[in-house]
Protein backbone atom coordinates (compact mmCIF):
# COMPACT_ATOMS: atom_id res chain seq x y z
CA UNK A 1 0.00 0.00 0.00
CA UNK A 2 1.32 3.45 -0.94
CA UNK A 3 0.90 6.13 1.72
CA UNK A 4 1.01 9.87 1.11
CA UNK A 5 2.19 12.07 3.98
CA UNK A 6 3.16 15.11 1.93
CA UNK A 7 3.00 18.31 4.02
CA UNK A 8 2.86 16.30 7.26
CA UNK A 9 5.28 16.69 10.16
CA UNK A 10 6.09 13.46 12.03
CA UNK A 11 7.96 13.22 15.33
CA UNK A 12 9.52 9.81 16.08
CA UNK A 13 11.04 9.14 19.49
CA UNK A 14 13.78 6.55 19.68
CA UNK A 15 14.21 7.18 15.98
CA UNK A 16 17.92 6.43 15.63
CA UNK A 17 17.73 2.66 15.32
CA UNK A 18 15.57 -0.42 14.93
CA UNK A 19 11.83 0.13 14.58
CA UNK A 20 12.22 3.88 15.11
CA UNK A 21 14.70 4.32 12.28
CA UNK A 22 12.60 2.15 9.95
CA UNK A 23 9.53 4.24 10.83
CA UNK A 24 11.32 7.53 10.28
CA UNK A 25 12.59 6.27 6.91
CA UNK A 26 9.12 5.07 5.89
CA UNK A 27 7.51 8.41 6.73
CA UNK A 28 10.25 10.23 4.83
CA UNK A 29 9.75 8.01 1.78
CA UNK A 30 6.01 8.76 1.97
CA UNK A 31 6.66 12.50 1.78
CA UNK A 32 6.61 13.58 5.42
CA UNK A 33 9.12 15.83 7.08
CA UNK A 34 10.53 13.91 10.05
CA UNK A 35 11.96 14.90 13.41
CA UNK A 36 14.08 12.10 14.88
CA UNK A 37 14.22 12.26 18.67
CA UNK A 38 16.91 10.25 20.44
CA UNK A 39 19.87 10.49 22.77
CA UNK A 40 22.30 9.54 20.01
CA UNK A 41 22.46 10.51 16.36
CA UNK A 42 21.41 7.79 13.88
CA UNK A 43 24.28 6.01 12.17
CA UNK A 44 22.41 6.33 8.87
CA UNK A 45 20.63 9.65 8.38
CA UNK A 46 17.05 9.75 7.13
CA UNK A 47 16.36 11.99 4.11
CA UNK A 48 14.13 15.00 4.78
CA UNK A 49 14.67 14.66 8.52
CA UNK A 50 16.16 16.61 11.39
CA UNK A 51 17.74 15.10 14.47
CA UNK A 52 16.90 16.52 17.88
CA UNK A 53 18.74 15.20 20.92
CA UNK A 54 16.46 14.80 23.92
CA UNK A 55 15.94 12.67 27.00
CA UNK A 56 12.33 11.47 26.82
CA UNK A 57 12.25 10.92 30.60
CA UNK A 58 12.82 14.63 31.35
CA UNK A 59 9.42 16.33 31.46
CA UNK A 60 10.74 19.89 31.15
CA UNK A 61 13.25 18.99 28.44
CA UNK A 62 10.51 17.32 26.40
CA UNK A 63 8.34 20.42 26.77
CA UNK A 64 11.16 22.63 25.49
CA UNK A 65 11.80 20.16 22.66
CA UNK A 66 8.16 20.22 21.52
CA UNK A 67 7.99 24.02 21.72
CA UNK A 68 11.16 24.30 19.62
CA UNK A 69 9.78 21.95 16.99
CA UNK A 70 6.49 23.85 16.75
CA UNK A 71 8.33 27.17 16.65
CA UNK A 72 10.59 25.98 13.83
CA UNK A 73 8.20 23.76 11.86
CA UNK A 74 4.91 25.54 12.73
CA UNK A 75 3.14 22.34 13.77
CA UNK A 76 3.26 18.63 14.58
CA UNK A 77 0.82 16.28 12.87
CA UNK A 78 2.08 12.85 13.91
CA UNK A 79 3.69 11.56 17.10
CA UNK A 80 5.17 8.06 17.32
CA UNK A 81 6.28 7.10 20.83
CA UNK A 82 8.84 4.42 20.10
CA UNK A 83 11.65 5.12 22.61
CA UNK A 84 12.22 2.06 24.75
CA UNK A 85 14.78 0.09 26.73
CA UNK A 86 14.91 -3.23 28.54
CA UNK A 87 16.64 -4.33 31.74
CA UNK A 88 15.72 -8.00 32.03
CA UNK A 89 15.78 -10.10 35.20
CA UNK A 90 13.37 -12.27 37.21
CA UNK A 91 11.39 -10.10 39.58
CA UNK A 92 13.32 -11.38 42.64
CA UNK A 93 16.60 -10.24 41.06
CA UNK A 94 15.36 -7.07 39.41
CA UNK A 95 16.75 -3.96 41.04
CA UNK A 96 14.76 -0.86 41.82
CA UNK A 97 16.94 1.02 39.33
CA UNK A 98 16.11 -1.54 36.60
CA UNK A 99 12.41 -1.08 37.30
CA UNK A 100 12.52 2.71 37.43
CA UNK A 101 14.63 3.16 34.30
CA UNK A 102 12.42 1.00 32.09
CA UNK A 103 9.16 2.52 33.33
CA UNK A 104 10.62 6.00 32.98
CA UNK A 105 11.75 5.59 29.37
CA UNK A 106 9.03 3.32 28.03
CA UNK A 107 5.95 4.75 29.74
CA UNK A 108 6.73 8.14 31.24
CA UNK A 109 8.54 9.13 28.03
CA UNK A 110 5.35 8.56 26.04
CA UNK A 111 3.29 10.50 28.57
CA UNK A 112 5.74 13.41 28.43
CA UNK A 113 5.46 13.78 24.66
CA UNK A 114 1.69 13.27 24.58
CA UNK A 115 1.22 15.82 27.35
CA UNK A 116 3.21 18.48 25.54
CA UNK A 117 1.85 17.73 22.05
CA UNK A 118 -1.81 17.48 23.07
CA UNK A 119 -2.49 21.25 23.26
CA UNK A 120 -1.32 21.70 19.66
CA UNK A 121 -3.37 18.72 18.46
CA UNK A 122 -6.45 20.08 20.25
CA UNK A 123 -6.01 23.56 18.77
CA UNK A 124 -5.58 22.32 15.20
CA UNK A 125 -8.28 19.62 15.56
CA UNK A 126 -6.00 17.03 14.02
CA UNK A 127 -3.36 14.61 15.17
CA UNK A 128 -2.14 11.03 14.96
CA UNK A 129 -0.48 9.30 17.91
CA UNK A 130 0.93 5.77 17.79
CA UNK A 131 2.49 4.20 20.87
CA UNK A 132 4.83 1.27 20.32
CA UNK A 133 3.82 -1.37 22.86
CA UNK A 134 4.63 -5.10 22.67
CA UNK A 135 2.93 -8.47 22.73
CA UNK A 136 4.64 -8.85 26.11
CA UNK A 137 2.44 -6.02 27.33
CA UNK A 138 -0.53 -8.24 26.41
CA UNK A 139 0.69 -11.56 27.79
CA UNK A 140 3.74 -10.99 30.02
CA UNK A 141 7.00 -12.90 29.80
CA UNK A 142 9.52 -14.40 32.22
CA UNK A 143 12.16 -11.90 33.29
CA UNK A 144 10.31 -8.93 31.81
CA UNK A 145 8.27 -7.61 34.73
CA UNK A 146 9.41 -4.03 34.17
CA UNK A 147 9.23 -4.18 30.36
CA UNK A 148 5.86 -5.93 30.29
CA UNK A 149 4.41 -3.53 32.86
CA UNK A 150 5.61 -0.53 30.86
CA UNK A 151 4.18 -1.88 27.62
CA UNK A 152 0.88 -2.81 29.27
CA UNK A 153 0.81 0.72 30.66
CA UNK A 154 1.19 2.09 27.15
CA UNK A 155 -1.94 0.20 26.13
CA UNK A 156 -3.92 1.74 29.00
CA UNK A 157 -2.48 5.16 28.12
CA UNK A 158 -3.45 4.68 24.47
CA UNK A 159 -7.05 3.79 25.22
CA UNK A 160 -7.47 6.65 27.70
CA UNK A 161 -5.93 9.35 25.50
CA UNK A 162 -8.00 8.11 22.55
CA UNK A 163 -11.12 8.93 24.60
CA UNK A 164 -9.76 12.26 25.79
CA UNK A 165 -8.64 13.56 22.38
CA UNK A 166 -11.23 11.95 20.11
CA UNK A 167 -13.48 15.02 20.12
CA UNK A 168 -10.54 16.95 18.68
CA UNK A 169 -10.18 14.52 15.75
CA UNK A 170 -7.00 12.95 17.14
CA UNK A 171 -6.52 9.25 16.47
CA UNK A 172 -4.57 7.43 19.20
CA UNK A 173 -3.54 3.83 18.62
CA UNK A 174 -0.81 1.37 19.54
CA UNK A 175 1.14 -1.33 17.79
CA UNK A 176 2.22 -4.45 19.66
CA UNK A 177 5.17 -6.02 17.87
CA UNK A 178 6.27 -9.56 18.54
CA UNK A 179 9.95 -10.45 18.31
CA UNK A 180 11.32 -8.18 15.60
CA UNK A 181 14.89 -8.53 14.37
CA UNK A 182 16.30 -5.26 15.68
CA UNK A 183 19.76 -4.59 17.14
CA UNK A 184 18.16 -5.06 20.59
CA UNK A 185 16.62 -8.47 19.94
CA UNK A 186 19.60 -9.75 17.94
CA UNK A 187 21.57 -9.68 21.20
CA UNK A 188 19.23 -12.28 22.71
CA UNK A 189 20.35 -15.91 22.96
CA UNK A 190 19.58 -17.87 19.78
CA UNK A 191 17.41 -20.24 21.82
CA UNK A 192 15.03 -17.40 22.66
CA UNK A 193 14.83 -16.30 19.02
CA UNK A 194 14.18 -19.87 17.91
CA UNK A 195 11.40 -20.22 20.48
CA UNK A 196 9.81 -16.96 19.35
CA UNK A 197 9.97 -18.06 15.72
CA UNK A 198 8.36 -21.39 16.61
CA UNK A 199 5.50 -19.51 18.31
CA UNK A 200 4.56 -17.67 15.12
CA UNK A 201 1.98 -19.03 12.72
CA UNK A 202 3.89 -17.55 9.76
CA UNK A 203 7.12 -19.30 10.71
CA UNK A 204 9.31 -16.21 10.70
CA UNK A 205 10.35 -13.27 12.83
CA UNK A 206 9.46 -9.79 11.67
CA UNK A 207 11.59 -6.95 10.35
CA UNK A 208 11.47 -3.34 11.59
CA UNK A 209 9.86 -2.37 8.28
CA UNK A 210 6.87 -4.62 9.08
CA UNK A 211 6.11 -2.54 12.16
CA UNK A 212 6.83 0.73 10.34
CA UNK A 213 4.22 -0.03 7.70
CA UNK A 214 1.63 -0.80 10.39
CA UNK A 215 2.39 2.55 12.02
CA UNK A 216 2.03 4.37 8.70
CA UNK A 217 -1.33 2.69 8.16
CA UNK A 218 -2.60 3.86 11.56
CA UNK A 219 -1.50 7.42 10.75
CA UNK A 220 -3.05 7.39 7.28
CA UNK A 221 -6.49 8.36 6.05
CA UNK A 222 -7.15 4.66 5.51
CA UNK A 223 -7.38 4.39 9.32
CA UNK A 224 -9.22 7.65 9.97
CA UNK A 225 -12.00 5.82 11.82
CA UNK A 226 -9.63 3.68 13.92
CA UNK A 227 -8.75 4.86 17.42
CA UNK A 228 -8.04 3.25 20.77
CA UNK A 229 -6.90 0.11 18.95
CA UNK A 230 -3.91 -2.15 19.59
CA UNK A 231 -2.61 -3.69 16.36
CA UNK A 232 -0.43 -6.74 16.89
CA UNK A 233 2.43 -7.15 14.42
CA UNK A 234 3.76 -10.50 15.51
CA UNK A 235 3.42 -13.09 12.77
CA UNK A 236 0.78 -14.79 14.89
CA UNK A 237 2.70 -15.25 18.13
CA UNK A 238 -0.38 -14.50 20.22
CA UNK A 239 -2.94 -15.70 17.67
Amino acid sequence: MAFDFKDKMAVITGGSGGIGHATASAFSEAGAKVIVIDRQHPEVSVPNSRFVKADVTDFEQVGACVREIVSTEQTIHILVNNAGISRDAPVWRMTEADWDQVLSVNLKGAFNFIHHCAPYFRTQNFGKIVNVSSINGLRGAFGLANYSASKAGLIGLTKTVARELGRHQVNVNAVAPGYILTPLTRKLPQKILDTAKAETTLGRLGAPEDVAQAILFLCSEAARHVTGHVLTVDGGQVA
